[in-house]
């Protein structure tokens, strides 16, 4: 295949993804996202927005500086301090890209920019041109593409091309379109544009508001797009953005039909969406496609029927192409160090070797709990080990006494700065609340529980329990994961990592004494 029959993928998890109502990350997750996106070889990674806030640029600026394959892009407003902060954010990258955006659509221009269209062009061309002075990579997106009159669109792109812009990216940016319209509206500004499709890359940004995000982008890439820019786990705003994985995997699988390839290394898709889960908080529903816990089980007798005789007569894909485990090698306490780095690089993680100390260590604990530890219970610890970072408080001890006759007292010792051991106690509702009641008197933080939910990693009597909650301070929302055998040591860890967040990330007032009850 020729290079322009290759459609370069776009990810824009740690943007676009991270304005998913509830979603935060800090520099460290999201350098740790960037690095597997890295080894997933998407084409492009959108690090963030680096005007928004110092913690964005520093971001950004640190991913620009430490992954090296991949185009780096730094998003901003059709401004010039945003287009020279982005700039700045990328400037050290092997490949810097900045991304700018404009409202096209008469309802955007009218009632958020207050503007005339004449003006909007005058600030897009001046404001590419103004990027293309530092770069020679510079992409433009006429921001609610779908709603724009079409004759007008075309005097906008035509206008920022002659500028500069490299690549055009059409966005749906509210999940408008139809996958039919869509392509017609491609196709037209590929007539009224010939560069457009040709020397400029034609892109597409399509979110999911009617279902059709992944359609919509397929739609594209069929009459000449040849980037499509999306998430993983199609999460973003409101109801997300284009799944990459499916899109992907479709180009993958129906790739006779498409005639197209991506450089996507398809076997880190499974850990990426890992990844992208265990940090952010938002689990992936079981059936969610090519990456969902239900995607290649079988639960219907004529399936399984005919899956035991082929396997494509009921998968159109291999589990192992996604990087889903096709085998449970069953580790156990007897198990060694190797065996464990063994197992969790093919299941497509590479932990360093601090990282596999700590693990190790977990491993044996689990191991003496279980007596077979299953490749499910080696990715919640992979989960735990992601979500160990720089930590105020870590906590050393939990002791519950509940029943149906009693007051639910819990005793908690947790480490704070310095080594310094604090211990308290406190009775609540039921054992979780006790507990975290008696964690809220020892680091006396102001937040309010949003959201607690528990689900089994594993299945048996001794499963994996794995706790994910939301807490809110400060108009900000902090999320906590924890894993273990025992639920409510589970439920403990889980507060102390969205504590240790909110301490970390936010700009926190302590109070004498703040009540969060589950």
């Amino acid at each position: 295949m020729t290079d322009k029959e290759r459609v370069l993928i776009f990810d824009t998890t740690l943007r676009d993804g991270e304005q998913a109502a509830g979603t935060a990350m800090t520099a460290e997750e999201k350098l740790a996202v960037a690095q597997q996106l890295e080894r997933l070889r998407v084409d492009v990674i959108e690090a963030g927005f680096p005007i928004s806030s110092p913690g964005d640029f520093q971001a950004v600026q640190t991913i620009a500086r430490q992954v090296r394959k991949p185009i780096i892009a730094g998003l901003a407003h059709a401004n010039a301090a945003a287009v020279d902060r982005a700039w700045e954010a990328v400037k050290d990258a092997a490949r810097p890209r900045v991304h700018i955006f404009l409202s096209s659509s008469d309802i955007h221009i009218m009632h958020q920019l207050r503007k005339n269209r004449e003006e909007v062009v005058e600030m897009a061309v001046a404001n590419v041109a103004r990027a293309k002075k530092y770069l020679p990579d510079v992409e433009f997106s006429p921001m609610d593409a779908t709603r724009t009159k079409p004759e007008y669109l075309v005097e906008l792109l035509q206008a920022v091309i002659d500028a500069g812009a490299t690549t055009i990216n059409v966005a749906d940016t509210v999940g408008y379109a139809i996958p039919e319209e869509f392509a017609q509206l491609l196709l037209y500004l590929r007539e009224r544009i010939p560069a457009l499709g040709n020397t400029v890359i034609l892109s597409v940004h399509c979110h999911n508001d009617l279902g059709l995000s992944v359609a919509n982008s397929l739609a594209a890439i069929r009459v000449g797009a040849r980037q499509v820019e999306g998430c993983i786990n199609g999460i973003g705003e409101r109801a997300g953005n284009a799944s990459l994985e499916e899109v992907v995997m479709a180009i993958h699988t129906r790739g006779e039909f498409f005639n197209l390839t991506t450089g996507v290394d398809t076997r880190q898709l499974y850990p990426t969406s890992r990844l992208v889960s265990d940090i952010t908080g938002f689990p992936v529903q079981p059936n969610k496609a090519v990456v969902g816990a239900n995607a290649f089980r079988h639960a219907s007798g004529i399936h399984q029927d005919g899956i035991l005789k082929e396997r494509t007569t009921y998968e159109i894909m291999d589990p192992l192409t996604v990087g889903v485990p096709g085998s449970e090698l069953v580790l156990g306490k007897l198990s060694g160090r190797h065996g464990l780095k063994a197992r969790l690089n093919e299941l497509g993680y590479q932990p360093t070797d601090a990282e596999m100390v700590r693990l190790f260590e977990a491993f044996k604990d689990l191991a003496d709990k279980k007596r077979e530890v299953t490749d499910r219970d080696l990715i919640a610890l992979m989960s735990n080990q992601r979500r160990s970072f720089d930590e105020t408080y870590t906590l050393d001890h939990i002791q519950v006494s509940c029943g149906n006759h009693e007051v639910p007292t819990a005793t908690v010792r947790i480490m704070g700065p310095g080594g310094q051991v604090h211990q308290d106690a406190a009775t609540g509702t039921g054992p979780v609340d006790a507990v975290y009641k008696a964690i809220n008197r020892l680091v006396n933080v102001p937040n309010r529980l949003t959201e607690f939910s528990v689900k089994a990693v594993t299945e048996g009597i001794d499963a994996v329990g794995e706790v994910t909650i939301r807490i809110e301070s400060g108009g900000s929302t902090y999320i906590g994961r924890g894993a273990d055998t025992d639920i409510i040591v589970a439920s403990a860890k889980a507060y102390m990592n969205a504590l240790n967040r909110l301490l970390a990330m936010g700009d926190v007032a302590r109070a004498p004494e703040a009540v969060s009850t589950p």
